[in-house]
């Protein structure tokens, strides 16, 4: 499951290389971070719903294989939309294995143990994940950025021998036909608006952008009447009846979105601005991994125990306080930024699994591959959301404030040319503004959860 995230955050480390490499526009790394989102969001409600009905771990399977074919194609793509095209190929294998973890567990812990044992699932997935960015920016320096997506083979090649020998078979008999109408409406509706949202950004008229985002949500409002009257919906809006499963989600739509648009932004902070190696920016981000590593379990306990409210409030609080901080842009050091990536991660290491563990235990275990699915896509489709939202204004604020110098938002020119005291601070301003914009995002989560989860009890337990 951890190559799903990993790919993630070396992917951003290595957006300034593949800049500078392939000789692309802000706008196509834009892209290269959302198609993987795109199909990843779209479809990974249509990978729960093949786990339920042909096996968790044969779908798992497949998607490990096909995402590591993907991630071939990735490291020898020749230009940028061939690295594009690979990386939605990525995303469509990324659909397939990762709500099948959740559900796996799902099917096999009862729900008085269910947030510890996800709780050790977040924390080894957590700890994997840690390693990626440090090995990736050490990799990406030293070999290439196309390293960062060859080492994704071996990871391939030991997580399939390990899942045919140690995950066992689980599905519901009882389930029906897949939705194909509604994944290919979701598919759609997700890639409108996400088109709309990165043409924004790019200097041009908004009438396209602005009525393709209009054709997206007409093509949502399809989407939702489809699901209403299908008979095995990818999305069953019953499960929206709980308040706890609907709040829930809002708050991983929320919390997401201001984690991926920090994560997306901060290598053009620390690697355009403050002249960071790929390896070095690897080792920044590290306590996010490693943090969440080593908390997740615990805090997956404390909510079978206490519920998840009260630490849901508390770590999207610490989260948005992290961004606020990062908004400050603090000079000095380049390790200046250590110490809010780490109260990031702590944020982070709260929540995660006690908010995952509300969506699963909200939701019957017979639809645990939907409801999988349903969390997923809430993270990555706010993830890419972000990337579309903060990126877009980042890049208008970088170019209203740089002038005509301010082609490339985060590639800035060296401390003696004279165009860099204006163009630092046009970047500057850029970043605060979308840091800022990911603190309101943690903000509302944390809002969200307070509301939403009022008189949420904890999990019974097995006495």
């Amino acid at each position: 499951s951890a190559m799903a995230f990993i790919d993630g955050t070396v992917v951003t480390i290595a957006l300034p290389a593949i800049q500078v490499d392939l000789d692309v526009g802000f706008r196509t790394l834009q892209w290269v971070v959302n198609a993987y989102t795109l199909l990843l969001g779209a479809l990974i409600l249509v990978g729960g719903a093949l786990g339920d009905r042909f096996g968790r771990r044969r779908v798992f399977v497949a998607g490990i294989a096909f995402f590591a074919v993907a991630s071939a194609v990735c490291a020898a793509a020749p230009g940028g939309t061939v690295l594009v095209l690979a990386r939605a190929a990525q995303g469509v294998g990324a659909a397939l294995l990762v709500p099948q973890s959740l559900a796996i567990i799902t099917a096999s812990f009862p729900r008085s143990s269910r947030g510890r044992a996800i709780g050790t699932w977040a924390a080894a997935s957590a700890v994997t994940t840690a390693l990626g960015p440090a090995l990736g920016g050490f990799l990406i320096d030293v070999v290439s950025w196309r390293a960062a997506f060859w080492i994704n083979l071996p990871l391939s090649a030991a997580a399939i021998w390990l899942a045919w020998r140690h995950v066992p078979e689980s599905r519901d008999d009882a389930v029906g036909p897949v939705d194909w109408p509604g994944a290919a409406l979701a598919v759609a509706a997700v890639g409108c608006l996400t088109y709309g949202l990165t043409r924004l950004g790019d200097g041009s008229a908004p009438a396209v952008p602005l009525a393709v985002m209009a054709l997206g949500g007409v093509t949502l409002l399809a989407f939702l009447r489809v699901e209403r009257r299908a008979a095995n919906p990818i999305v069953p809006l019953g499960l929206f009846a709980s308040r706890v499963f609907g709040g829930a989600n809002l708050v991983t739509v929320f919390l997401y979105g201001a984690l991926t648009g920090v994560l997306f932004l901060l290598p053009f902070e620390l690697i355009g601005r403050r002249g960071l190696s790929a390896a070095e920016t690897g080792f920044v981000l590290l306590p996010l991994g490693a943090v969440i590593g080593l908390l997740s379990r615990r805090f997956g306990a404390l909510g079978d125990a206490h519920g998840p409210r009260r630490f849901l409030v508390a770590g999207s609080t610490l989260v948005a306080l992290a961004a606020g901080w990062l908004a400050t842009v603090p000079e000095g050091l380049a390790a200046g930024a250590v110490a809010p990536v780490t109260l990031l991660a702590v944020g982070m290491a709260m929540v995660v699994s006690p908010l995952t563990t509300a969506v699963m235990n909200a939701a019957p275990d017979s639809q645990a591959g939907a409801a999988s699915g349903i969390n997923n896509a809430a993270s990555r489709i706010a993830g890419l959301a972000a990337v579309a939202v903060f990126g877009t204004v980042a890049s208008l604020v970088y170019a209203a404030l740089g002038g005509a110098a301010a082609n490339r938002f985060g590639t800035l020119p060296p401390p003696a040319d004279p165009a860099r005291a204006t163009l630092e601070s046009a970047f500057l301003s850029a970043f605060s503004t979308g840091m800022v914009l990911a603190m309101l995002s943690a903000l509302a989560a944390a809002v969200t959860a307070l509301v939403a989860l009022r008189g949420e009890a904890p999990a019974p337990s097995k006495g």
